[in-house]
């Protein structure tokens, strides 16, 4: 797939303004050069969430969610990458570079996509002349309003009911098996993959059918659930059952519930739980939690209480713990035996699962009792067990207030890791000028110039490759140089965009944070700073070269330097008596 070339993102965020993108979904209040609003990503009673019309950029002191107008739009709208991007391009009246669309999509992706929602009208239309099916979904207590709501269908029985209706040629049929929808048999036939099934359309995150679900009806008819295979449009490891209905009941989703079923969604949804959600046949998986996450702060995973239930909800919080930044809260609901959300559901209507859900274990709760189901932490032996376990799970939490909060909760159960901390050299210890006045604690000429770069990134574009103080051996230089470098190959680019270079990496926490703080002083006072510090810092490699040479003359004499090295260093000594 092609990327959407850096200078066009540049470009299409230079003429976007993130206030308007911003106020025109979250109200703003003006509060100086900046505006203020209540965090849209999470809770809050006093505004903390800034928008820097001159930065183009926002950032959320509580939770610590900031970017571009671009990340905005993908973690508020929920829109992908290529989606976003081509909303910003129609407001700005341009045009996302047309040999990039090209690339980004399959000659028959548009014609799969067609083929699949014609399948899921197909199935829709049989529905209403199946008497079974229908008797069927009577007696599970499915209304009509909510089989239109999900698009729940129908599949004949036979094997070409779907083949004869959509593969009239031999181009639809292959559509019809690249969308999963075919099977074919040893001697080359194909027949109709789903067969006297109800069936479930699988909706992608624009609304588009992918896939299916097909449940049988009787109990001697084949597996329970059928899922389409992967395709080149459905991949089920990335994929959740209902997030499409999820998003259009809610303007801002207060909390998901993850559960096993198709059904369980469905009736849920229909008892007015309208926040559930399904995995596609498989364990939770590291693209589920993040797409979890990125549609609400909080999700329940409801699953059995027995031995499967619990690795289930295992595997589940091995894939959320990686992602577990400050503000996000993940819980289990255990249910008893014989029950599921379907049946608990209609025996105790939404009230009565919405009661049981605030009673769920959160994910802390659960870690530390699922490590420590055999240990006896009456003895160092057991507690040294316990911290053994835990610390490597611990490691993969985010920075931030929820892993210390961890990493004390193991202190506490077992006493390891009760000494102080080293202090975080990573993230500036106090923000600059932000709330309250505060002045700045003292930073390193390093971090100085960083923080001058991401007030102003044009700043860079005075100084070219390469760097005379590349060589410096001090924290932070191979930073500021790549920070140079970057906006030395991308002119145009804004200081969200910077920071999002870094996503992913652990710098990016500490720019983000330098990113935030408003600097004293006007431009032109910030372009002498700067001028002058990477004076220092080439002063600093000029004296760091001399100690190098010097060294190694006192080490091995005069032989100990080549010609060449003599000749630099009396030329450095001078320059710098000067």
């Amino acid at each position: 797939m092609a990327r959407i070339p850096d200078a066009f993102i540049d470009d299409l965020l230079a003429r976007t303004d993130i206030v308007e993108v911003i106020n025109a979904r979250v109200p703003l209040k003006r509060q100086g050069k900046e505006y203020s609003a209540r965090c849209p990503f999470h809770d809050e009673r006093s505004p903390s969430f800034t928008v820097s019309p001159n930065k183009q950029f926002y950032h959320c002191f509580g939770c610590g969610a900031h970017g571009t107008a671009l990340k905005f739009l993908m973690e508020y709208d929920r829109l992908e990458f290529l989606d976003a991007v081509e909303e910003l391009a129609r407001a700005a009246g341009m045009e996302v570079p047309r040999e990039t669309r090209q690339h980004n999509i399959n000659p028959d992706t548009q014609a799969t996509y067609d083929i699949l929602d014609a399948s899921a009208r197909f199935f829709r239309k049989q529905l209403e002349t199946s008497p079974q099916a229908q008797a069927y979904l009577d007696g599970r207590g499915v209304d009509a309003g909510t089989r239109e709501r999900f698009g729940i269908g129908y599949a004949p029985a036979g094997f070409n009911a779907l083949r004869d209706a959509l593969g009239s040629d031999e181009r639809r049929l292959k559509l019809l098996e690249r969308g999963g929808m075919m099977s074919r048999n040893d001697s080359g036939r194909v027949y109709d993959k789903f067969r006297d099934r109800v069936m479930f359309p699988i909706l992608d995150r624009r609304g588009r059918t992918i896939a299916f679900g097909g449940r049988v009806m009787g109990a001697d008819d084949g597996p329970k659930y059928l899922n389409s295979p992967e395709t080149p449009l459905f991949h089920k490891g990335r994929e959740l059952y209902g997030l499409w209905q999820v998003r259009q009941a809610h303007n801002k989703i207060p909390h998901i519930v993850v559960v096993e079923g198709y059904m369980d969604v469905v009736a849920l949804f229909q008892h007015g739980v309208d926040t559930a959600v399904a995995t596609l046949g498989t364990a939770t998986t590291p693209d589920h939690a993040e797409l979890l996450f990125r549609n609400a702060p909080d999700v329940y995973f409801c699953f059995d209480g027995d031995r499967a239930g619990r690795a289930a909800a295992w595997k589940a919080v091995e894939s959320v713990l990686p992602r577990m930044k400050d503000g996000r809260q993940a819980f289990f609901l255990f249910l008893p035996d014989g029950e599921d959300p379907d049946s608990l559901v209609r025996q105790e209507g939404a009230d009565g699962f919405n009661a049981r859900l605030k009673e769920a274990t959160p994910l802390s709760q659960f870690l530390f009792d699922s490590l420590a189901v055999d240990v006896n932490l009456g003895t160092l032996e057991g507690k040294g067990r316990l911290a053994e376990r835990a610390k490597p799970l611990l490691a993969q939490i985010p920075d931030g207030a929820f892993a210390d909060l961890m990493r004390q909760r193991l202190t506490e159960l077992t006493g390891v890791g009760a000494r102080a901390s080293a202090p975080d050299t990573h993230v500036p210890t106090q923000r600059a000028h932000t709330r309250g006045g505060q002045h700045p604690a003292k930073r390193s000429l390093v971090r100085g110039v960083i923080a001058l770069l991401l007030q102003s990134p044009a700043l860079g574009l005075e100084l070219l490759p390469p760097y005379r103080f590349a060589q410096l051996r001090q924290p932070g230089v191979d930073l500021l140089c790549e920070l140079l470098q970057l906006v030395y190959e991308r002119p145009g680019i804004g200081i969200g965009s910077l920071i999002e270079h870094f996503a992913g990496r652990e710098e990016q926490a500490a720019l983000q944070k330098l990113a935030a703080q408003s600097l004293p002083g006007e431009e032109a006072a910030w372009r002498t700073e700067f001028h002058e510090a990477i004076a220092r810092l080439e002063h600093q490699t000029l004296l760091q070269r001399v100690e190098e040479l010097q060294q190694r003359l006192r080490e091995g004499g005069h032989a100990a330097l080549t010609a060449q090295e003599r000749t630099e260093l009396g030329e450095t000594l001078a320059s710098l008596r000067r």
